[in-house]
This record gives C-alpha cells, structure tokens and sequence, in this order.
C-alpha cells in the first residue's frame, strides 16, 4: 500500500510552500520537488509582488490596471480575488517573516510598466523572490513538512469519483468524473519509483518557460504539472499566451539573464544602437507600456537597425540609488564585465511567464474531484492575454490560499465548465527519432515566438507532433502518457507536449492578443474574445 498524505504538493516555489505552511493546519503534508527545495521559478523573481496597500490606490484601481493589461480575456471574478485580497496575503507574508523593504519606516512603493500607481512591493531590492522562497524553506523545514527533493512526479493516480460525494466536475466533459488519489514519482538520483496517496493533490509546478531558446526561467521550468494535468484528463487553457520579457541581458557568451521591468519603472530609457529614444513612437506610455507592446517594439526596432539588441540606459540615474535599488543586476553585470551606471544595458526580449495551464475555478479547483493546481502551472483567467507585471508572486500567494481554504470547507461549487474542449492526443506518426531538448526550443523560438504566422506555426505543430509520435513509439505498450524513466526523458516529452498546445493553440487563434501576435492576423477580433481549452481524450 503506498503511503497517504492528507496533502500531496508537487513543486517547491512560493506558492507549493505557502499552500504547504496552510495546509499543514489541516493535516499531514508531502511536498516532492525535482530539484532541491530552493531550486524554482519563482527564486528568481526580481520585480517585486504587486499589491494595492498605498495611500490613494485601491483593489478596485489594481483590478481595472489588471483588467486593462490583460486584452479582454481576464476573467474578472478571479481578478478580483487577486487585488481584493492583495492586502491580507501581504499581511501573512510579514508576519512569517518575509523582509520587504521600507523607506521611512513603511513599506517602499515602486511603479511598473501598466500600472496607475507605485504597488509594486520588493524585497532585498531586485531579490523579492529569493526572499520570499526562503523565508517559506526556512518555516516548511522548521514546521516539519515531509519534503522529498530530487524527487519527480510521473503521473497522476486516478478513480471513478465516488458518486456519493460526486466530483465538483462530474457532468462536466473535461474530468469525465474522474477523482485524483495519489501520485506517481521517482527519485532522480536512485532511480527508485514510489507511489504516494491523498486526500488532496495540489500542482504548483511553474510554468514551461524552457520551451523557448532564449528564456529568462531556470532549467527546471518545463512544464511538468500541466503535462500530468493533462495527462490525468484535466482541462488545459489559454497556452497560446506566453508573455515575452521586453528585456533580458544581450550579452556574448552569456546567460540570458532578466533585467527587471522596476528598471523601466525608475527611469530606464530604451534606446536603439544609435543611441535614439524609441518607445514614445509606438505607446503614448513609453517605457512602461505592457510587456507584449514593449517586446514587439523592441523586435521591431532591432529588425530596422540590423542589430541583435536594444540598449536600456540608467546612466543619468544618481549611481548610489541604482546599486541599492538593483544590487543584483549591478553585481550580475558587474561580474560580466559591464558597469551599468556608467554603460547603456544591451537587452533583447526573452521568454518568460505562462499565462496559459491548468484550468481552474477561482478555487484552483480543475475538473478533476481532489486535483488543485495554483502559480505557473494554473490558468485562473486572471491574466487574460497578457499579465500585469508584478501580479505572478502575488497570484501564487492568493490562490494558494483559496486551494488550501477550498479543501476544509463543504463541498460545493463547481469546477470550471467546457466551452468546447480540443484533443491533440493523437501524435502523428514519425519515423525520426526524438529530438534533443535544444532542437525543441529553437523550432519554438523561430516558430512560435513573439510574432507569429499560420506558416510558421503549422511548421511547428508538424514537427513537435512528429516528435511527440517518436516519443510515444519508444514507451512500453499500454498508456501513450506512461513517462520515460529519467528526468531528462520526463522533462522532454513535457516540453514537447507543452510545445505542441502552444503551437496548436496559436495557429488556431486567428488574431492578434495580448502576448499572441499573428502577423497575418494583425488586429484583436471580437469572435475571437473566448478561451481555447484542450483535454485528452484518447483510451
């Protein structure tokens, strides 16, 4: 018999440790993570957590900048359970502890890019999330909670819902009353295959920014909790919507590395290689207009000089004020050889956030009875077509909560309903081999990237299809979804399979949105302001 848990959380960023310090009130919890528990997204966030505490702002202001930001497809209840509870979460993280800065005795206020006002919270300056990540390690290890490191989760275990306490989506096409029991992992470094029981699954995997050649996200990003949603038969949404960073460091020989929008939001000018002020000619709000508006107008400008960056000059900012306000851009800069107090920053955009995953309710709850999914991996809605920035760390806190809050209340409510769901579970055949991980990122890259067209994308659904047949062709007989038996294996086919419902989803959207620009389609069309939802379906 595998062991039970009350609480299983498969990933450990922010939001699978905050769900776990809650849930630990509530019963016995394991959190499995592949890596160790500090190896995440969300320890990399510079830019801050946004929250309407200041003095003239207001949840209902951060809700129309939310709304606005994100392309009429927010879905706005969730949207008002992120800023409304802003504040409440913002109070539980200091009061465990998490050091955000303050000036004169009260917590320091910046602005970014689509914001009305300063909200924006930071912590350690340009390091809010490895301060929050760990402050949350620090009490998961203090209050006990079981954490299996290099420990990867291969499937989700499932039943029949009991029909005396019916799935929250039974009658719903998506979960096909289907409740999630436990989960399947191994351990990475010996090999070992365990399976664990539980009363309740949350997924707080992050997002599968690794699809992309150029990304700000860390190796571990490759979308292993949407996949094991997916594979469970739980509702996929919005993949079509990868939010590029306008600005991450352009610079030989080394690492992409992000150069947060707080930059922009201090009075960081874009120039282009010669030296020329750019944004105002494309958005009447310059450097802080939305993500997806700054990217492409980076693209566009490098595509007319012939270069492969832009430059994000500080230079006229007082030196002190940049090396305490962003010491780790400074330090990582530094280390490359540029100061960048006294030199322009060479940037150009990478891959960055999913606003796309797991289906959810405004509970977490997806259309499987037991399964939770919250951060990266989920999709609430509240991002629309494109995330205000600062709103990611905020969200994993927020709906971490309500997952947690979801699970000791009655039961009630409902999981998100079918609009017309998609399958794409039919690999085509292939009589190729699979492809090494960096083939996928670069097809994604040229294919799938920041501007898009049907000839690009259909390319791109053509291959990853092929490859995700050779991959299927090379499992055991039995169930297409079984995973190899690495985490190299495991986290190819999850790139692979995450890459073909951003190329399917993209290639059917036949408009511009948000973070999906289609240059044969360049214009927001309004019988296209509705959701692309795919889920498997095959035996």
């Amino acid at each position: 018999m595998p062991v039970s848990y009350d609480y299983i959380i498969v990933g450990s960023g922010i939001a699978g440790l905050y769900a776990a310090l809650l849930a630990r009130e509530h019963g016995s919890v394991l959190v499995l993570t592949k890596g160790s528990i500090d190896d995440c997204n969300t320890r990399w966030a510079q830019g801050g957590i946004a929250a309407p505490i200041g003095a003239g702002d207001s949840a209902e202001k951060h809700l129309r900048d939310t709304i606005d930001a994100g392309a009429g497809l927010v879905d706005e209840e969730a949207a008002r359970a992120l800023t409304h509870e802003a504040a409440a979460r913002i109070e539980d993280l200091v009061r465990l502890g998490v050091p955000f800065d303050t000036s004169e005795g009260e917590i320091a206020l910046a602005r970014e890019g689509a914001h009305s006002q300063a909200r924006v919270l930071h912590a350690g300056g340009d390091s809010t999330g490895a301060h929050i990540e760990l402050t949350l390690a620090s009490l998961a290890r203090q209050e006990g909670i079981t954490v299996l490191e290099h420990t990867i989760a291969v499937d989700i275990v499932t039943r029949a819902a009991d029909p005396v306490h019916p799935s929250r989506a039974s009658g719903r096409t998506g979960g096909g009353g289907m409740a999630a029991t436990g989960i399947r992992a191994l351990n990475t470094k010996s090999g070992e295959a365990s399976e664990y029981a539980c009363r309740h699954l949350i997924l707080a995997t992050g997002g599968a920014g690794q699809m992309y050649r150029v990304s700000t996200n860390p190796a571990v990003a490759t979308g292993d909790g949407i996949v094991l949603a997916y594979g469970a038969r739980a509702e996929v949404t919005d993949m079509e919507f990868v939010q590029f960073h306008p600005t991450a460091l352009r610079l030989p020989g080394v690492q992409p590395f992000l150069i947060s929008e707080a930059v922009r939001g201090e009075g960081g000018i874009l120039r282009d290689v010669r030296g020329e002020r750019f944004m105002p000619e494309y958005d009447e709000r310059a450097e802080l207009a939305p993500r997806d508006v700054v990217a492409r107008a980076i693209v566009d400008r490098m595509a007319e000089t012939g270069a492969d960056h832009v430059l994000l000059d500080v230079t006229h900012l007082e030196r002190g004020h940049v090396i305490a306000r962003f010491p780790q851009i400074y330090r990582f800069c530094l280390d490359a050889g540029l100061d960048i107090t006294r030199e322009p920053i060479p940037v150009s955009p990478a891959a960055h956030y999913t606003m796309g995953g797991i289906r959810t309710n405004v509970w977490g709850e997806t259309t499987i009875a037991g399964l939770y999914a919250c951060g990266e991996c989920a999709c609430t809605g509240v991002h629309g077509a494109n995330r205000l920035a600062s709103n990611s760390l905020l969200e994993t806190v927020v709906f971490a909560q309500r997952v947690v809050q979801r699970t000791v209340e009655a039961p009630g409510g409902s999981a998100p309903g079918t609009p017309g769901a998609l399958d794409i579970s039919d690999p085509a055949a292939s009589e190729s081999g699979p492809p090494a991980r960096e083939a996928v990122q670069s097809l994604m890259w040229e294919n799938a990237g920041i501007v898009r067209d049907a000839g690009s994308l259909a390319q791109a659904k053509a291959a990853l299809s092929a490859w995700d047949g050779a991959l299927t062709r090379e499992r055991s007989e039995g169930d297409p979804m079984v995973a190899p038996t690495d985490r190299a294996g495991i986290e190819l086919r999850d790139l692979i399979l995450c890459s073909r419902l951003v190329a399917e989803a993209a290639l059917l959207r036949e408009e511009s949105r948000g973070a999906h620009y289609r240059r044969d389609f360049p214009k927001p069309r309004e019988e296209w302001r509705r959701h692309l939802v795919f889920r498997r379906v095959d035996p």
